[in-house]
């Protein structure tokens, strides 16, 4: 999910300039493929810049070892990437630009790496980034684009610019996306360990014949809302870029909200208004993702008892979960439920998470915790079936 980068998250000095970024620098990334192919394209993101993003040089690799977070890549797998069959590229300010494809074979679940030089910067702090990326990349000053290490290099566990890796995979294959917050952009899982609950997910779904084809496309990020901006734009406002402009999607999977209770006042009226406005934005998800032959599946939100930002002691918050919850359950409006909140909570305090699960901030989950949400998805849910004929209307 691209987002404009906040200050705290904006590239270490130098890279940070008065009014520029990145001028004549290196920036080395590495990505997760999901499903394998024998080429792919890369999607460059200028959504929130200030200014015009001139790329003037990008490569593939396989990383060093095949790992994530690393500077160094596979001597001889380097290969330039093109647009419209030239080494360089200009992206308007708030549009995206997607590569030549490039004859390039990644399996599944593999780790890429993608080096952009910029020679001249690109000329705002208005930059667009994913904060979030649990991965750690690397800047270096001057061109280094065919370099195999980056000795020296600055790291930072922020990705730029970059926004999607697409592959041309065989005809079944298909997308699922998650829409999400921090819990899905993988607060509490492991630094370049690929452990957030989608990444399990997508592990589980590869160890099985009937379900290899199967893409994860993870368009969550931190401190999301549904209703009102907060980091990022909100879902309303992004589900047209972030799910139905996706390459092949087939499914969706809404598993957002709590952000949106937890900076709401605590109070009766309040949290009735932000449960009743979350329902109606569920619904227009529902009836938009329809209208483009994709069905949607709602995930109940998780606990948050004993977190100190969003439980309140008089439960108002809790009780807007709750209402939100019973309607994702029962009202029928979307295609499955993924029952997250049961996955997750504590049986004996189910306003709280399961203390295995819960990362410390009784919010956010562990590794073990993203596992058994990845393990409550079932797979059937999955499959490719024909839409009833009125499923558009619906």
């Amino acid at each position: 999910m691209p987002q404009l980068t906040e200050p705290g998250n904006m590239p270490p000095a130098p890279f940070t300039q008065d009014g520029k970024v990145f001028d004549d620098a290196t920036l080395r990334q590495t990505v997760r493929v999901s499903v394998g192919g024998r080429n792919l394209r890369l999607r460059f993101s200028n959504a929130f810049g200030g200014a015009a993003l001139p790329i003037t040089r990008v490569s593939v690799a396989l990383p060093g070892g095949g790992q994530a977070g690393v500077s160094s890549i596979e001597p001889k797998t380097s290969r330039p990437v093109t647009f419209h069959g030239k080494t360089s590229v200009v992206i308007p300010v708030g549009a995206q630009m997607v590569s030549d494809p490039l004859k390039f074979p990644v399996a599944p679940r593999s780790n890429l790496t993608v080096t952009i030089y910029l020679a001249d910067g690109q000329a705002s702090t208005d930059i667009t980034s994913h904060p979030g990326s649990r991965t750690t990349s690397y800047m270096l000053a001057g061109d280094h684009v065919a370099d195999t290490d980056l000795a020296g290099a600055t790291r930072a566990d922020h990705w730029y610019f970059l926004s999607g890796l697409e592959v041309w995979a065989k005809p079944a294959t298909a997308a699922a996306v998650m829409l999400g917050d921090s819990l899905t952009d993988g607060r509490g899982s492991t630094t370049n360990g690929n452990d957030r609950w989608p990444d399990q997910l997508l592990d589980r779904l590869q160890s099985h014949p009937s379900t290899s084809d199967i893409a994860i496309v993870n368009q969550a990020a931190g401190g999301n809302r549904v209703l009102n901006d907060g980091l990022g734009p909100n879902v309303l406002a992004r589900f047209d870029r972030d799910v139905l402009a996706q390459s092949g999607v087939e499914w969706l999977v809404v598993f957002e909200g709590v952000n949106d209770i937890g900076t709401a006042e605590a109070a009766p009226a309040a949290q009735k208004q932000v449960a009743d406005s979350l329902i109606a934005a569920y619904d227009q998800i529902i009836v938009r993702a329809h209208a483009q032959g994709i069905r949607v599946y709602g995930a109940t939100l998780t606990p948050f008892g004993g977190n100190t930002m969003y439980d309140d002691p008089d439960g108002y918050r809790e009780e807007a979960r709750q209402t939100v919850n019973t309607w994702i359950r029962t009202s029928g409006r979307f295609d499955a439920v993924i029952d997250f909140d049961r996955t997750a909570r504590d049986p004996s305090a189910p306003d709280q998470l399961l203390p295995a699960f819960d990362v410390g901030d009784h919010l956010h989950l562990n590794p073990t915790g993203y596992k058994a949400l990845a393990d409550a998805v079932p797979a059937g849910l999955l499959r490719h079936r024909p839409l009833p004929p009125t499923f558009a209307f619906n």
